[in-house]
């Protein structure tokens, strides 16, 4: 490798995965956190690693930690409070950039905002790889290839095995709680607009079962028709909890009006704060139960062109190895696209199809 690793929020849970999921691949990365105490006793538990003190909203904390060529990646969230310090730190420094978030809010605001000093400072900067989003833009790509040239639309549908509720993060759900409050950004007629989240519900095949899932955010509406411009219309839905598909959708609405009235905020942390459950995440075992599946549908005038299934690991697991994979090509010089991009455009299909492979994110 030509450069350092560096990962910021590694005593997280998700941070955690990151890091033993980098340890398994022979790389030695440099934890960081503010807590310095926490920060070496992981690195001591870690075999002896170097680890590194920083603020993640001090940019000039975060700047000092890397160089051109280094890796810095990130799961200190919500993203849209404690991200674009850390990620600007990263541009400024030439340093490439991989976090972990799911918020497609924060990618638009860094591709606004970063994307021209990413270019030329030569970082390659890859927000939302993991599970949100990588699973459904390689889909989404595969579909798109079968179908061919008449292809203008594609659905993707995020589902899952096993029984997940037990097997969320708190940080998942505090995400899909904030998420209900929030617009969905969708690709239609050629053009990024909004809608309220939940506000449509589709039905995917799923391992010979119809099950539901409803509109949410998602990366592909940003990447995949920067790969393939004919492609006019991309949504994104959610489908791992089908029987609430329906009843999100009001869900959605009540939430996004009350956002708007004084003290309404807090009403609804209030409420969800039992559902919102402990820190942390789902344990090993927990996670060996459940599986991630993700559908995309490629349509075109005359109907459907296309259809393809990927399931892979654990959304946890999937995030940690497909992050640890990202950062090994990165330190390696594998990247081939500056500035904030899709995962297509940073290594190449054939790449990106192989190492998901690899980590055992494959087609059914």
């Amino acid at each position: 490798m030509t450069g350092r690793i560096v990962l910021l929020g590694a005593t997280g849970y998700t941070g955690d995965l990151v890091l033993h999921a980098l340890l398994r691949r022979g790389i030695e990365p440099v934890p960081a956190g503010r807590n310095r105490a926490a920060v070496r006793a992981l690195a001591e538990q870690a075999g002896g690693l170097e680890f590194a003190v920083a603020d993640a909203s001090d940019t000039a904390s975060i700047t000092a930690l890397v160089s051109p060529g280094d890796v810095l990646i990130t799961t200190v969230g919500p993203f849209e409070r404690f991200g674009y310090p850390v990620a600007e730190a990263a541009a400024l420094a030439g340093a490439h950039y991989i976090d972990s978030t799911g918020e497609v809010g924060f990618v638009r605001e860094l591709q606004g905002r970063l994307h021209g000093i990413a270019r030329a400072n030569g970082s390659i900067m890859l927000p939302a790889f993991g599970y949100d989003y990588v699973p459904g833009v390689l889909a989404g790509t595969l579909a798109a290839l079968e179908g061919g040239p008449a292809v203008r639309s594609i659905d993707i549908g995020y589902f899952a095995t096993g029984p997940l509720w037990r097997g969320l993060s708190q940080g998942t759900r505090t995400t899909m709680r904030d998420g209900v409050t929030l617009p969905s950004a969708r690709r239609r007629r050629g053009v990024l607009v909004e809608e309220r989240t939940a506000s449509r519900v589709r039905a995917f095949p799923v391992r010979g079962r119809r099950r539901n899932a409803f509109l949410v955010s998602g990366t592909e509406v940003l990447h995949l028709p920067a790969t393939f411009p004919t492609v006019e219309d991309v949504s994104v839905y959610n489908g791992w909890f089908p029987v609430l598909s329906r009843a999100a959708g009001p869900l959605s609405g009540f939430t996004a009006v009350a956002t708007r009235i004084p003290l309404g905020r807090k009403l609804i942390d209030a409420c969800t704060r039992p559902v919102i459950g402990p820190p942390g995440g789902p344990d090993a075992a927990e996670r060996e139960r459940t599986r991630s599946h993700v559908v995309a549908v490629a349509t075109g005038s005359t109907g459907p062109l296309a259809e393809v299934h990927l399931e892979g690991p654990s959304i946890y697991n999937l995030t940690g190895e497909l992050i640890a994979w990202a950062a090994q090509q990165l330190a390696s010089g594998a990247g081939r696209t500056a500035g904030v991009v899709g995962p297509i455009e940073a290594f190449g299909f054939d790449e990106l199809r192989d190492g998901c492979a690899d980590i055992g994110l494959t087609p059914v």
